[in-house]
């Protein structure tokens, strides 16, 4: 790889408290690198852009572009677009793909890899069918695809946008070997536990701070007739984002950086620690609604705020809140609200979190504009204002974050002691982000065995010795 894993920790460690997603709105910010237009709200929820042209020394106007609202006309241009983005997260990206259409006269379509990109978009590779563009959940394999030159840099253009609109951090954290090879779109907090407001109030459960508080509340939420937690863990990645949690909080963030290098393995007492906590709660069939192992997690999400309510709690990030919106009728911030991950053992706050970064696998002009464009507050904006999206875009209009729910979760996201990327999107794609393989199969396997912790230990170090070769 060509970035550290202990490098790429501190510098998304910064970048998380520089992305004030859904926080506080800050007045009159000062532009990064020389140039972020800034926007300004309006009443129905438009945007429109107050920046003025500069003029260059000749008193000719110019336009830099780092708006994203120059582009040229690409009428007949066809742009092929691929992500892990299924159901509402697709329909709400494909409406930021809409108004570039509108602005272009391009035609963008998107393919959804489902959840195994690394195998999907590798056999689309091998094929000479990769598309224009792909937006990846795994630095890992962003690694990968610029040491097999499959992806391109991004041009001057895009680094002017990027420079624009993101801090540094963000730009390093998609720098190889000093050139700029994407665009951080879209940022999540891992971190949020979610639950129906009439269940809790049903069973007299208060929010739970700690982890056995959290475990208490889920036994009298069961107690009270509802399993208290449902699980969605048919293909495994929920699974390795509970573990996640749960170790960062355990072991501390020094020797989460050193698990996600390999650099201790996953034998290791600490690891021994993590899974035996998760295994007293998968373990517990009165707070568990059956049968997690072949659940979907979009079906988990229903599950716990259908009418009637199936479960009272489901964990997992904040898109969550999309998926609420698109498969219930309960609202968000009324029937539906979050907590923070519980800490354990008087651990401080702390956040796992993730992002989808956008790549391209040529430099040509349509391509070389749409890449413009995701680094845009303009793109950012309309993803925002429709809901489960936090942007890593600093001139985005958090006005536009359609609810509270959306605030705290960027707020939690900020405040953090401890913040650290998705270690499964870190580690190579066949231990981390590969459908029947590494840490997906191994923690299905110990969620229907949750009493083999010595065993789960060995066979995800042998996985992270064969993905990672030492």
């Amino acid at each position: 790889m060509r970035r550290s894993m202990k490098a790429t920790a501190a510098l998304i460690t910064s970048a998380a408290l520089l992305a004030a997603c859904g926080g506080e709105e800050v007045e009159d910010t000062e532009p990064t690198d020389g140039g972020a237009d800034t926007t300004d709200s309006t009443d129905d929820g438009e945007t429109t852009d107050d920046t003025e042209d500069t003029e260059d020394t000749d008193g000719e106007e110019t336009d830099d572009g780092a708006d994203g609202g120059d582009y040229p006309d690409l009428s007949g241009v066809t742009i092929d677009v691929a992500s892990d983005w299924s159901g509402a997260e697709q329909e709400n990206f494909e409406q930021v793909l809409d108004y570039f259409e509108e602005e272009t006269g391009a035609q963008v379509t998107y393919t959804s890899l489902g959840n195994n990109v690394s195998t999907a978009l590798g056999t689309q590779i091998e094929g000479g069918g990769a598309p224009d563009i792909a937006l990846v959940p795994q630095p890992g394999l962003v690694d990968q695809l610029v040491e097999s030159d499959d992806i391109v840099p991004m041009t001057d253009e895009v680094v002017a946008a990027v420079d624009a609109n993101y801090a540094e951090t963000w730009k390093d954290l998609s720098t190889y070997d000093g050139e700029l090879y994407g665009v951080w779109f879209k940022a999540a907090n891992k971190s949020t536990v979610w639950y129906n407001v009439g269940v809790y109030e049903n069973a007299g459960a208060d929010v739970p701070e700690t982890w056995e508080d959290f475990t208490a509340t889920l036994q009298l939420i069961s107690d009270s007739g509802v399993p208290g937690l449902v699980v969605g863990a048919d293909v495994g990645w929920p699974l390795t984002d509970w573990f996640e949690n749960v170790y960062l909080r355990t072991a501390g963030p020094e020797m989460y950086d050193q698990l996600a290098a390999h650099e201790i393995p996953w034998t290791d007492d600490s690891v021994i620690e993590a899974l035996e906590i998760l295994g007293e709660l998968w373990g517990n069939d009165t707070l568990l609604m059956p049968g997690g192992a072949q659940r979907s997690f979009p079906d988990s999400v229903t599950a716990a705020f259908t009418d009637p309510a199936e479960a009272g709690t489901v964990y997992e990030g904040d898109f969550v809140a999309g998926n609420i919106a698109e498969q219930t009728d309960s609202v968000v911030g009324e029937d539906a609200n979050f907590y923070p991950f519980p800490s354990i053992n008087g651990s401080e706050p702390a956040v796992m979190g993730a992002g989808n970064v956008a790549i391209a696998f040529n430099d040509d002009e349509a391509t070389m504009a749409l890449m413009t464009y995701l680094a845009s507050p303009e793109a950012a904006n309309i993803w925002i204002e429709l809901g489960g999206f936090t942007s890593p875009n600093q001139n985005a209009d958090t006005s536009l974050y359609p609810d509270d729910v959306s605030l705290a979760i960027a707020e939690q996201l900020t405040s953090a002691e401890s913040f650290r990327f998705d270690m499964s999107d870190l580690t190579p794609s066949a231990f981390g982000g590969t459908e029947g393989e590494g840490m997906w199969a191994v923690l299905i396997e110990f969620y229907e065995n949750p009493d083999d912790v010595e065993g789960t230990a060995q066979a995800l170090e042998d996985a992270a010795v064969a993905a990672y070769g030492n």
